[in-house]
């Protein structure tokens, strides 16, 4: 029985688990074969190289994982409710668990960097903008905002990291609502 052909979209997903699971150095094209039950062949049908595939793993990561979720949550005019979907959004549907602190992990990485760099600063405007909507002058929207995005970048760390001591951040609708809530009255503050 022939084996099912893989998409790039194959590979790019067992990159990006690869990625979360064991940093860079695991986005190789031999146990990624092994892991998709397939030859090297297969991968070389769909990247020229490691870093090929590498490179558009981050771009997915880019478009999935944050020009996709501000086109979701943009036309809420609220600029409350569009931090807290947001932020709901963020916390709650990873489609990589461990991929954000894994990126981070590797920021000095030349192939990482500019993308992290990228989705870092369109983060960062994003939430200065909702921030100053909300009634923040811009430059506490700023502040916020890199508060914000560190309590997020903590919050998931702390969840691949220690998710049996730290449980709260695994599975806790009330931890969870609180940590939002916190972050979406502080653009309320002045």
């Amino acid at each position: 029985m022939p084996k099912p052909r893989l998409t790039r979209t194959d590979w790019i997903t067992a990159a990006l688990t690869a990625l979360a699971e064991g940093g860079v150095a695991a986005v190789a094209v031999d146990p990624l074969a092994k892991r998709l039950n397939v030859t090297r062949g297969s991968f070389y049908w769909h990247f020229k190289s490691r870093d090929d595939l590498l490179l558009s793993a981050l771009e997915w990561w880019e478009q999935e994982g944050t020009a996709s979720v501000i086109d979701r949550v943009g036309h809420l005019a609220d600029p409350r409710e569009r931090l807290r979907t947001l932020f709901h959004i963020a916390l709650t549907e990873d489609p990589t668990d461990g991929l954000e602190p894994a990126l981070v992990a590797h920021a000095d990485d030349p192939l990482v960097a500019p993308a992290l760099h990228r989705v870092t600063a369109r983060r960062l405007d994003f939430l200065t903008t909702a921030y100053t909507d909300a009634g923040l002058p811009p430059a506490k929207a700023r502040i916020q905002a890199v508060v914000t995005y560190s309590a997020y970048i903590g919050w998931t760390e702390l969840r691949r990291a220690a998710p049996t001591i730290a449980t709260e951040t695994v599975d806790d609708p009330v931890a969870l609502n609180y940590l939002i809530e916190s972050l979406v009255t502080a653009g309320a503050r002045r």
